[in-house]
């Protein structure tokens, strides 16, 4: 990596302007390191914040073309990117990470999940389908979990299917469903070097209606044998796809003990939003570090925490209004973050807050407060 990796001339693009490129740029503001985004939406997050904001689409091929010509470096905060360009620019010489390739097998589900099963990584039984009349056709039994192949995010594209008739008319895989007793999440990192580095593990708890996290913390309340299976799986597969970067494991706890892996992605997560406060280095910062080959940093928990998403509230579309943000501000060890959309629609992620503590249970009084307390209208 370019010894001058903070100059000004050294520019690091990053394709994504939301709320994970807004705090990837405030870590990226502390060690001088200069951010320039690209996303079709003029009044994303980081728009007003970023060293240079380009409004583009990130899924067409001459626009990215265009916007990684004179980066150094380039990185996702999303994996709908057009990874096309990002090969032919990695064939000029701009370093890409996540590589392309990488993306590529994460970027589709199907592939993904074949990955899993080559390379010895423990997952649910899964199948592939071409779209709903080839899985009608299968005779399969019900309910399954289904999920779309490409294009599914935040829950999206992710459906229990009880009958073929309510089936995605797309490809998709389709999964056993699986007597799990807890999800969890790992955040692991590598660099270029090869060093890696895990983040203490996360329990995740989901809004069931939207399909999305709502409340998580750390550490989880597991055995110590698991956490140590968990994070060797973690770096098992990073290694194994030979990625540089951050990458988030997401896993099934069966109740016999077994891990599975669910899913996994490549950038900065909403399960590692927490470690901007509860951790020695934060998954943003650790990602910058991953990217530009620097050490790794320490990710020892300070304090136990919890982290709760901020959602628009159901039947409110708008701009958004935060009813019980200043009443928070009062809660002891609250840190809310506000990620600057200015409109508001069900289930959409506004924001998210970190509850710190001395104790897990004090910490999860607490953001049993915050969530009676804030919501988002409009």
């Amino acid at each position: 990596m370019n010894r001058r990796w903070n100059s000004k001339d050294f520019k690091i693009g990053v394709l994504g302007g939301g709320q994970l490129g807004r705090m990837l740029i405030q870590e990226a503001i502390d060690l001088d390191v200069h951010l320039h985004m690209i996303d079709p939406d003029p009044n994303a997050p980081c728009a007003l914040i970023a060293h240079s904001f380009t409004i583009g689409s990130i899924t067409d091929y001459d626009t990215v073309i265009e916007f990684g010509k004179d980066k150094g470096l380039i990185t996702v905060e999303i994996e709908n990117v057009n990874i096309e360009a990002l090969e032919a620019l990695e064939q000029k010489g701009v370093k890409i990470f996540p590589q392309p390739r990488v993306l590529k097998i994460i970027k589709d589900k199907g592939v993904q999940k074949q990955f899993y099963a080559d390379h010895n990584i423990p997952t649910a039984p899964f199948t592939l389908y071409d779209n709903a009349n080839a899985l009608k056709e299968a005779g399969i039994s019900y309910p399954i979990i289904q999920k779309m192949r490409t294009g599914g995010y935040d829950g999206k594209g992710v459906q229990l299917l009880k009958q073929s008739s309510d089936s995605f008319d797309a490809p998709n895989l389709c999964e056993s469903l699986i007597d799990f007793d807890k999800e969890l999440s790992v955040i692991v990192a590598r660099n270029e070097n090869g060093d890696v580095q895990c983040f203490p593990s996360v329990e995740c708890e989901f809004n069931p209606e939207a399909n999305l996290v709502e409340y998580l913390f750390s550490p989880a309340n597991i055995p110590e044998e698991i956490t140590q299976k968990a994070n060797s799986i973690a770096i098992d597969l990073i290694q194994k796809l030979d990625m540089i970067g951050l990458l988030a494991v997401e896993f099934f706890l069966c109740k016999n003990g077994d891990l599975l892996v669910n899913e996994i992605a490549p950038r900065p997560h909403n399960s590692g939003h927490h470690t901007i406060e509860c951790c020695n280095t934060s998954q943003y910062a650790q990602h910058l570090r991953s990217i530009l080959n620097l050490p790794l940093g320490d990710t020892t928990l300070i304090n136990p925490g919890a982290m709760i998403n901020i959602l628009g509230e159901k039947g409110f579309t708008g701009p958004a209004i935060y009813e019980g943000l200043e009443k928070i501000l009062g809660f002891s060890g609250v840190h809310p973050h506000i990620y600057g959309k200015s409109d508001t629609k069900p289930f959409r992620k506004m924001g998210h807050v970190t509850i710190t503590g001395s104790t897990l249970l004090e910490v999860k009084r607490i953001a049993d407060q915050v969530k009676e307390t804030i919501k988002v209208k409009a």
